[in-house]
């Protein structure tokens, strides 16, 4: 069995919460060497969680003999870079989400991964629909749903309603660059259930165009839209609608809503819910009359089907069994293209072409 030794470029929330517990209960498994922005924060980090070394740069993290995986917690401005030079410097990579700024990126980032075949490099899963994950690509794999004709996903949230809410990094382009709110997160997650896009239209509005940066004080311009309405055909054929703002106050949660010739799914995101309605052929319901309607019912999650939180052992069996990965930075690819085709679509104000260029 591999030892593995782990090393941590940026040691924030989602490592602190998430991975460095699950790394923690796996066998033989260490973190041996930490770097954050903050050496301080790093030190706190270490002595919480027995780390032996805080180091002062990401390579000294990359560049350990002793280290033989690297997890990056950083902000994105910073995952082309250090993914290369530590799948560069023969080590396994996991990379938090979302995978990069850019297409581009995310292309170098791919390019590195198929030039160490021998290397695991695996990005950070969408945690939002993990428990139905596997029901909901059962039923549509089986057929319950038929042809798919219309796909809407609602990610309504109020994160940027507040005009006196600080600044964060997510709003700042150069940090985080082309996403917009949970866009990429959900394009990971609708990928696997419905498939790719075939054409993007998009518009968006910004409502706060300047907030203040708590670190410095001083008023920063705002170049991420509070709120974006994103449509357009799949290679399915299907069409979609997708809305997401962070400016709806009382909203009642996110959710998906896929619509087949045989029958609909939907998914309550808060509280994962699976609900599920079937076509019959023979019933003619008069136009109007929606009482008249049957509703969708509850489907109750199989446990055997039940997904969960199992990001860092999935990452130590593909090093140790070679078991596939997911995301991998073939799937990062494909939500970054759909997010810069967005980009595109709001400031070229027109429908865009996929696959990019």
């Amino acid at each position: 069995m591999t030892s593995i030794r782990l090393g941590i470029i940026g040691a924030g929330g989602i490592v602190t919460s998430r991975h460095l517990p699950g790394f923690a209960r796996i066998e033989d498994c260490r973190v041996v060497a930490v770097h954050n922005r903050r050496r301080a924060a790093a030190e706190v980090v270490a002595r919480e969680w027995g780390i032996p070394h805080v180091v002062e740069r990401p390579e000294a993290v990359y560049a350990r003999d002793d280290v033989n995986a690297v997890l990056i917690g950083t902000t994105p401005y910073m995952h082309r870079d250090l993914a290369i030079r530590a799948l560069e410097a023969g080590k396994h990579v996991f990379c938090q989400a979302r995978m990069s700024r850019t297409l581009a990126e995310a292309r170098d980032m791919l390019a590195a991964a198929r030039a160490h075949p021998g290397q695991v490099a695996m990005l950070c899963p969408a945690p939002h629909v993990m428990p139905g994950d596997r029901l909901v690509r059962e039923i549509i794999d089986r057929g319950d749903l038929g042809d798919v004709r219309l796909v809407r996903l609602q990610h309504l949230a109020e994160s940027t309603l507040c005009p006196d809410a600080p600044f964060h990094w997510r709003l700042d382009r150069e940090v985080s660059g082309w996403n917009v709110l949970a866009l990429g997160i959900y394009a990971e997650i609708l990928h696997r259930w419905v498939g790719r896009a075939r054409s993007v239209s998009a518009t968006g509005r910004l409502f706060t165009p300047r907030r203040r940066d708590p670190e410095t004080g001083v008023s920063r311009d705002v170049r991420v839209p509070d709120s974006v309405v994103v449509t357009g055909e799949l290679e399915s054929g299907a069409h979609y609608v997708y809305t997401l703002s962070g400016v709806a106050a009382f909203a009642p949660g996110d959710a998906i809503e896929i619509y087949g010739t045989r029958g609909v799914l939907h998914y309550d995101v808060l509280r994962h819910r699976v609900l599920l309605g079937r076509v019959d052929p023979a019933r003619r319901v008069r136009p109007g009359l929606v009482a008249d309607r049957p509703a969708p019912e509850p489907v109750e999650i199989p446990a055997g089907l039940r997904g969960e939180w199992r990001v860092e052992a999935d990452f130590v069996s593909a090093i140790r069994e070679g078991t596939p990965v997911y995301p991998s930075f073939e799937d990062g690819l494909a939500y970054m293209e759909f997010v810069e085709a967005v980009a595109r679509a709001l400031h070229e104000e027109r429908a865009i072409r996929l696959p990019l260029p």
